[in-house]
């Protein structure tokens, strides 16, 4: 009987010292895909109250590079930057656009942090 009682109790402890950690990595890895998923839903709604679909493209508009060069000193975000899709990337009418290969590169040491 003392024998199968400390087997019993040799059992249950690795079987604690299995389960315990696992189930811990189980609880966290859920809680971590959940929050994600909360995340990413509000990445999106912020996405689509902050991007106008509608801004037109300043080349059918006609405004002129010098014009394009005011607008982006004022601050004002570029029609190709409104336009962007979801994963981040331009659109492909963007990239051939005269408007976009015109302007100027943005200066990285503006942008840098200090």
């Amino acid at each position: 009987m003392d024998a199968l009682t400390t087997i019993l109790v040799v059992v249950t402890g690795a079987a604690l010292r299995l389960a315990v950690p696992l189930a811990l990595t189980a609880l966290v890895v859920v809680t971590l895909r959940r929050l994600d998923a909360r995340w990413q839903a509000e990445a999106e709604q912020e996405r689509n109250l902050l991007v106008k679909e509608e801004m037109p493209c300043w080349k059918d508009e006609g405004i002129s590079v010098d014009e394009m060069r005011a607008r982006l000193a004022s601050g004002e975000l570029p029609c190709w930057q409104a336009r962007r899709l979801p994963n981040g990337h331009l659109q492909e009418n963007c990239l051939n656009c005269e408007a976009f290969r015109e302007m100027p590169v943005p200066d990285s040491r503006r942008y840098a942090h200090t």
